[in-house]
């Protein structure tokens, strides 16, 4: 029998009791992997072992991809009408809104994310998007296009059928709504990989489908590690679909194994190393708190561990001093500690791994000669915390300012040619996300039109909506995710020709 994991919160933000089954959800029912085994799940504040959850292996994707495709052909597909789909992601959405404390809490045990932006942000942005998604289930269309009077000629939006879906443990809960919501709204059955580092909010939401009333078999979750059920995955000749959010490392994995099996169609959201341009007529005081919140994804919001933080900060000349003044300021007030505090915003880093890989950035910076401005070191003596850190002196060519740290690691750069700054923006491998500061809206719109990035911010920065798409270009990833661009990510167009008069 998969182990219960329960729980009691006794903390200054959460009081409360959990309590429910950590097994692999496949066909409707919690089950133990084949091969027997666990995974420990740990506390990223104090190291320590959460619970244990059911290890998944490909002989249990096989199983879930099993029932996927019984769902997709008998109860769910085109075998459930787009109204009754939108409807029961509608009661998820009222069941989460019942459990967004726990979901918050379980999100911030395993996450390490503070409980307040848990609570105020990751869940209730998640049941906006259930929501969105169950508005578009009733509406997926094709069109009907003029050929002859001769012939009827239409198209179709139908779902794919199984699809396989891996997320990471940056965001957990956010990716798991991402990912299942618009899959499911259009009629696809899921078979998702949450990571080993972050399934309790996954396994939850299992809990929540079933009491939904989704049919056995359209959501299953196969907790595992990356190298058995995520490749297989990415590499099974029956599932159609593959959508990804993690590395770009991973990503290119994942193409390789949909090409080398079935060349299925693949959607991957990567890495980022997003530039905030901050020229000198922008607004200080707002450019200060927009590109904190901007870098708060890098010094405090999610621990820097966020795709989109705007890690590279180009500030012009004339406003530099001010501005870093302010900036260090504000970086310095930024509270460390428990998560579970109620002044606490940044909480610890994910796990041991990646606590050593950010250490490993701020190493590499020190012997390529930039300068630390503030931070650098470890934070206190438990857990993985580090504190925020600011690099000055940089040049283009060092780690720190190219490669992905997702960590509470930035960079502030000072520029004074405005021709110049956009190659400088645009000089990375990614193109996620970036930033503009300017009162001068001519300039404001000719920067965002020149910069090589998915999503373009305006005197603002990380804001984002179920109904605005969301993805990378260059080496970002693949196709959007969101809005109605993510509904193409989760169909297929089939072309129906009617011959209403012609003879052979």
């Amino acid at each position: 029998m998969p182990i219960v994991f329960t729980h009691e919160f006794n903390t200054p933000v959460y009081k409360g009791k959990v309590s429910f089954n950590t097994g692999l959800f496949i066909n409707g029912q919690f089950v133990d992997g084949l091969d027997g085994t666990t995974i420990d799940v740990v506390n990223p504040t104090d190291s320590k072992v959460i619970t244990s959850v059911s290890e998944g292996t490909q002989k249990d994707v096989d199983l879930a991809v099993d029932a996927a495709e019984k769902a997709f052909e008998t109860t769910w597909g085109l075998n459930c009408p787009g109204n009754k789909r939108g409807l029961l992601l509608n009661k998820l959405a009222s069941l989460m809104e019942e459990h967004t404390d726990e979901l918050a809490a379980l999100e911030t045990l395993d996450n390490g994310k503070t409980f307040n932006t848990a609570r105020s942000w990751d869940v209730p942005t998640a049941i906006t998007c259930v929501r969105y998604f169950a508005g578009w289930a009733d509406k997926i269309s094709g069109r009907v296009i003029e050929t002859t009077e001769e012939r009827f000629t239409y198209t179709r939006h139908e779902p794919i059928g199984v699809v396989g879906q891996i997320i990471p443990w940056n965001f957990p809960l956010l990716m798991f709504i991402w990912k299942i919501a618009p899959a499911l709204a259009t009629g696809n059955t899921v078979v998702l990989k949450p990571s080993e580092f972050t399934p309790l909010t996954a396994i939850r939401m299992c809990h929540l489908a079933q009491e939904a009333g989704f049919p056995p078999g359209v959501l299953n979750i196969v907790t595992g590690y990356g190298n058995t059920v995520g490749s297989a995955i990415s590499s099974h000749m029956r599932i159609h679909k593959a959508a990804f959010t993690g590395s770009t490392l991973v990503g290119r994995k994942i193409m390789e194994a949909a090409a080398n099996s079935n060349l299925k169609n693949v959607t991957l959201e990567l890495g980022g190393k997003s530039p905030n341009i901050i020229f000198d007529d922008a607004d200080l005081e707002q450019a200060v708190r927009w590109a904190m919140l901007g870098v708060l994804q890098v010094l405090c919001f999610n621990q820097g561990q966020s795709c989109i933080a705007g890690s590279r900060i180009f500030v012009q000349e004339g406003i530099y001093d001010e501005f870093l003044k302010c900036f260090t300021e504000k970086s310095r007030s930024i509270k460390v500690g428990d998560p579970f505090a109620p002044d606490t915003f940044q909480g610890p880093q994910i796990s041991k791994i990646q606590y050593d890989r950010i250490m490993g950035y701020i190493d590499s910076g020190k012997k390529e000669g930039a300068r630390i401005h503030l931070g650098g070191e470890r934070h206190g003596s438990e857990g993985y915390f580090i504190q925020p850190t600011i690099f000055l002196d940089t040049n283009p060519d060092m780690r720190i300012v190219k490669e992905e740290i997702f960590g509470p690691v930035s960079v502030v750069i000072k520029f004074s040619d405005e021709e110049d700054i956009v190659r400088q923006a645009n000089d990375t491998v990614y193109g996620l996300a970036a930033a503009v500061f300017t009162k001068d809206v001519n300039q404001a719109i000719t920067t965002a039109h020149k910069l090589k990035a998915g999503s373009v911010w305006v005197n603002c920065c990380g804001l984002a909506d179920p109904n605005t798409p969301f993805g990378g270009f260059k080496q970002s990833g693949i196709g959007r995710e969101m809005g109605e661009y993510a509904l193409n990510n989760y169909t297929e167009v089939k072309s129906v020709n009617v011959n209403l008069g012609l003879k052979m």
